[in-house]
């Protein structure tokens, strides 16, 4: 008995402290970006975040569980005017990842990113082969993020990374120089397994079978309701369908029937 009341302490303590913790335009905590859209939200608990005042977040973003997002080498450097780490609207980051800003990095709107994803504009340098690879200064390019890309669990996007708009980078994918619009990138280093155009669509082709067409007249309202019934609701729905369908058919053979 007792360890059921701590272990039910404990999990609502918890949830108490995720909703609370969670950063937001109206709930920053210590964080002071230097922008953060309405319906963002930063999960507790945050990782490492630093320079924020050189981080602009757009609007409706979700960055998961222990994110670092970092902007320069260092807490409390001036880097200027610009801002040096910047989110477009919609951006979702997964649990665990890594956004290292020391040159500018550019994430356009409604890119997704799954867990453990690693996006740097820095590296480590080894051009004296007689010094520690980790005391040489490190190089920083800038990194850019086309919008409406989707970059796959474990993903490394490398400084003076630039992909286009809505490129799907694999699982696990290192990526390096430029990515085209639409293309699907894997391996490491990532190269090009599948490209859209519009002259010749994907090439190699879709093996997956065509998206199924919202019907005329459904509104996105619908949709959600249809989304939130249960297993039950939905199969009363699926009778109630049925039933109508049951009901039409014998009204045509009547009407058929009558001729």
């Amino acid at each position: 008995m007792r360890r059921r009341l701590a272990s039910r302490v404990v999990h609502t303590g918890w949830r108490w402290m995720q909703q609370a913790g969670a950063v937001t335009a109206q709930t920053p905590g210590r964080l002071r970006f230097g922008a953060i859209g309405d319906g963002t939200r930063l999960a507790f608990p945050q990782g490492t975040v630093f320079g924020e005042r050189w981080i602009r977040l757009g609007g409706h973003c979700i960055i998961g569980e222990q994110v670092t997002l970092t902007a320069g080498m260092m807490p409390d450097l001036d880097l200027g005017a610009e801002p040096m780490l910047v989110l477009g609207d919609g951006v979702v980051i997964g649990r665990d990842s890594h956004v290292i800003a020391d040159a500018r990095i550019e994430i356009g709107s409604n890119t997704f990113c799954g867990p453990g994803v690693y996006i740097t504009s820095t590296n480590h340098s080894y051009d004296d082969p007689h010094e520690p690879v980790g005391r040489q200064w490190p190089r920083s390019a800038p990194v850019e993020i086309g919008p409406g890309c989707w970059l796959g669990t474990g993903a490394v996007i490398l400084p003076g990374a630039r992909l286009g708009r809505n490129v799907v980078v694999a699982a696990g994918a290192v990526v390096r120089g430029e990515v085209p619009d639409h293309a699907v990138v894997a391996g490491a280093p990532a190269r090009i397994v599948r490209r859209w155009t519009p002259e010749t669509g994907w090439q190699p082709p879709l093996r997956t079978p065509a998206p199924v067409p919202i019907p005329d007249g459904v509104t996105p309202e619908q949709l959600r309701g249809l989304a939130e019934l249960t297993e039950a609701e939905l199969a009363e729905v699926e009778r109630a369908e049925a039933e109508l369908a049951d009901a039409g058919l014998a009204e045509a053979g009547l009407a058929e029937a009558e001729k």
